[in-house]
């Protein structure tokens, strides 16, 4: 296949980008929703465990509620593999919004902890379909000069609704949180509802003048036949070989890809990043910290979405490695800090009074860090490496594997912080961003400014066929 890169570059570095914003403000209020889900634990367990909770609970129950989502977003990305190929990724999308609305009105009135469970197992199924849709969707629609910056959307607004539902959470009850954050999904609804279809899902479901039209408004020009003309030869190229999960495995550039993505979302988790926000208020708390749990968790998510939104514009000008080899570092620091401080306060004698800012500046720093690379680079990555014709099943893997992970790192760190202390999951998670940048610095490939046909050349080997073509 000739990809006319030069040429179709400098064309379309100037044109209005202005469609491929609104569609990923409009789109992103899905993951605002998933991200108010996901927080929801921090303002809200503590609540729930206290001894004069409507709710009866226990710390299993607790730590069950916090990861609920994620075994629902296995159920969820089983669906949207199905549903993105045939009914496309932006009804995928608009499908999200009645179960996030759902899951809120259940979390509102419920009498028991059955009812909490279903309602954030529903919140985890919508979860499911948002992530694997919407990464395809951006992936799909963003031109390689602002795809960096677009697909970090996606973790900047997952931290914009844990930052919302913990001012909220923080002076509502419990139901009145709920219902107020059920407008959520109602304003995504109506917003993106009148967004373009991916011109990749209109190319495969032989809408050739339905994706003009979406590529025109995407791009901002009447003169698309370049750039229509590569995506046609892409997605021909992909529908003579029709893709399976197999696939993944059984093709060598797939399984490299499958291989960098399960690496990297593994040393994004087991580098504590999850459950640390699912349990931001308790860690203050347990910590010692002279802030109350509530304005220490409102600061470390405000810091944590300032820092994701300047790592989304800097991984298009300095690239994603270098990010993310800073970003597991320094991370790997503080979280040591936290961890040492913990251990020094609770199981010694040694006074620590004059350093009780220490476990705060400590997650802080780890906040800042690690939204500069590790927070925001793996997701932006998994819409980059996959080809058209497996994009679904490796989204679908993807979501299914951070599930199990995110679940078993949840219940790795209740376990060790009941059982032998708080200190010990975060020294675990230091080791693990040990492991995570020898893993970054020897797999990890640049994708910086590289069309999605590029990367695909790369991870095929054909590098001198790609340097070729870019001159």
């Amino acid at each position: 296949m000739k990809i006319t890169i030069g040429i179709e570059k400098s064309k379309q570095h100037s044109n209005s980008d202005f469609h491929q914003y609104l569609a990923t403000l409009t789109g992103s209020i899905a993951i605002i929703c998933t991200g108010m889900h996901f927080g929801w634990p921090s303002p809200s367990l503590p609540l729930l465990l206290d001894e004069n909770s409507h709710i009866p609970m226990t710390n299993s129950d607790g730590s069950w509620l916090a990861v609920m989502p994620c075994m629902g977003a296995v159920v969820g990305c089983f669906l949207a593999a199905y549903f993105v190929d045939k009914i496309g990724r932006k009804i995928s999308m608009l499908m999200t919004s009645p179960l996030y609305f759902a899951a809120w009105i259940m979390v509102a009135y419920s009498t028991c902890v059955g009812i909490l469970h279903g309602a954030r197992f529903l919140a985890g199924i919508a979860d499911g379909i948002a992530f694997t849709a919407f990464p395809m969707y951006l992936g799909e629609i963003a031109h390689s000069s602002i795809r960096g910056l677009l697909g970090s959307s996606i973790p900047v607004t997952t931290i914009l609704g844990f930052l919302l539902i913990n001012i909220i959470g923080s002076y509502f009850d419990i139901t009145s949180t709920a219902l107020l954050s059920s407008v959520v999904p109602i304003l995504h609804f109506i917003m993106f509802f009148f967004m373009p279809e991916s011109p990749y899902y209109l190319l495969m479901s032989k809408k050739e003048e339905d994706a003009k039209s979406s590529l025109k408004i995407f791009r901002g020009v009447d003169d698309v036949s370049v750039e229509l003309s590569r995506l046609s030869s892409a997605v021909a190229e992909n529908a003579e070989t029709t893709g399976s999960i197999w696939d993944l495995f059984t093709v060598k550039s797939n399984r490299k890809a499958v291989f960098i993505i399960m690496g990297i979302r593994a040393v994004q988790q087991l580098s504590g990043t999850t459950v640390i926000t699912f349990y931001a208020k308790t860690i203050f708390r347990d910590a010692g910290s002279n802030l109350s749990s509530s304005t220490a968790a409102i600061i470390y998510f405000s810091i944590q979405l300032v820092v994701a939104t300047l790592a989304s514009i800097l991984v298009d000008k300095t690239g994603r490695r270098p990010l993310l080899i800073f970003s597991i570092i320094g991370s790997g620091f503080a979280l040591a800090t936290e961890g040492i401080y913990i251990y020094i306060q609770t199981y010694t004698d040694i006074d620590m009074t004059s350093f009780h800012s220490i476990p705060v500046i400590a997650l802080l720093v780890y906040v800042v860090v690690f939204n500069l690379g590790m927070g925001t680079i793996p997701l932006l990555l998994l819409g980059e490496l996959f080809p058209t014709n497996v994009k679904a099943f490796a989204l679908c893997l993807a979501d299914i594997y951070f599930g199990i992970i995110v679940t078993a790192v949840s219940k790795f760190f209740q376990i060790m912080k009941d059982d032998f202390g708080m200190h010990v999951p975060f020294l675990a998670f230091t080791a693990f961003c040990v492991i995570g940048l020898i893993f970054i610095i020897t797999s990890v490939p640049e994708t910086k400014g590289k069309t999605l046909e590029e990367i695909q050349m790369y991870l095929r080997g054909e590098e001198s066929k790609l340097e070729k073509n870019v001159t």
